[in-house]
């Protein structure tokens, strides 16, 4: 017999009929059909929770709770002054163009911070939320300009 999409079948024993209940009792489901007798989970429209464990006391009411969410914490994507050295001189560089030369994949709730660590030879103009001193040094020692929160000012 041929291949045909006419002759395709599930292979024997591979799909088995759903039970029907509530058929008499000869079919062996019958009456209760498989629920029991009396109680919740015996009756239409009964549910219970995911996590309910039958009254015992849940799982995630045992377990120790650890730590807190700080709600004032501010979200800076960091980046190192080194990574700005494959950009063009005389650029500017922002959150924007930051992320658009891929040099970093978001961009933090509260904008980017610049960190000092590694050496810049590209004149740049920066703007960005904040950076620290070193990096700021780093920036106009190569001929650049800073516009950003700089450590210790008011």
């Amino acid at each position: 017999m041929a291949n045909e999409l006419s002759n395709l079948a599930p292979r024997p024993g591979a799909r088995k009929a759903a039970t029907r209940v509530g058929r008499g009792e000869g079919s062996g489901k019958g009456k209760t059909c498989g629920r029991g007798t009396k109680g919740a989970k015996s009756r239409s429209g009964y549910t219970h929770r995911a996590y309910f464990e039958g009254g015992q006391m849940p799982l995630h009411r045992r377990l120790p709770k650890v730590g807190f969410t700080n709600i004032f914490a501010k979200d800076f994507e960091t980046v190192n002054v080194d990574r700005l050295a494959g950009l063009e001189a005389g650029s500017v560089v922002t959150a924007e163009s930051l992320k658009a030369a891929g040099i970093i994949s978001r961009i933090g709730k509260d904008g980017v911070k610049l960190l000092g660590q590694g050496e810049l030879g590209v004149a740049l103009h920066v703007r960005v939320a904040k950076l620290t001193k070193s990096a700021a040094e780093k920036i106009v020692a190569a001929g650049g300009t800073v516009e950003g929160d700089l450590p210790g000012q008011a």
